[in-house]
């Protein structure tokens, strides 16, 4: 519980991502729930198992490029920190997400896509944020990483899914 509370900061924009406990069992935790919530959120939207590959696939690139961001930065003892860091502020708005698609899927309103809009931005904003922190530079680059992130990480994976699934 510590360590929630060390990390909920970030999702307010508070906390230095160095000055937080690494844990290899708490990146292990935050995997685990991310494969909960994102499982939760797509069998939600599609009925179709495939969805699951999918999922893992976003969870290994997601691993992936933090891993390759840290290599070239020749930080990656910053890893543990870091993956969770950008697990747990991905849990903590995917926790947010759940209602906003119910209320996507059910209403299709302007008011929900507007919700979702403002929790993605937030969430790019904040992974922007992390990368600033650990590699040290500005922030319209964070940006660009965080992005750079994003679409590897679900682009990618639904490419590869869409590829391998046909």
């Amino acid at each position: 519980m510590e360590t929630i509370k060390a990390y909920l900061p970030l999702c307010w924009f508070r906390n230095h991502i160095l000055r937080l406990p690494q844990s290899g069992e708490f990146l292990k935790k935050n995997l685990l729930f991310y494969f909960g919530v994102v499982f939760f959120i797509q069998f939600n939207m599609s009925d179709d198992i495939e969805s699951v590959f999918e999922v893992v696939l976003e969870a290994l690139f997601s691993v992936s490029f933090i891993w390759l961001v840290l290599i070239l930065n020749r930080s990656l003892d910053n890893f543990a920190g870091v993956c969770s860091a950008v697990l747990f502020v991905q849990n903590f708005i995917s926790i947010l997400v759940v209602p906003v698609v119910f209320w996507v899927t059910t209403t299709e309103s302007l008011g929900s896509y507007i919700a979702l809009m403002i929790l993605m931005t937030w969430l790019i904003l904040l992974v922007a944020r992390i990368f600033k922190q650990i590699l040290m530079i500005n922030n319209s680059a964070a940006l660009v990483v965080s992005l750079a992130y994003f679409g590897i990480v679900y682009g990618g994976s639904y490419a590869l899914y869409s590829l391998v699934a046909g």
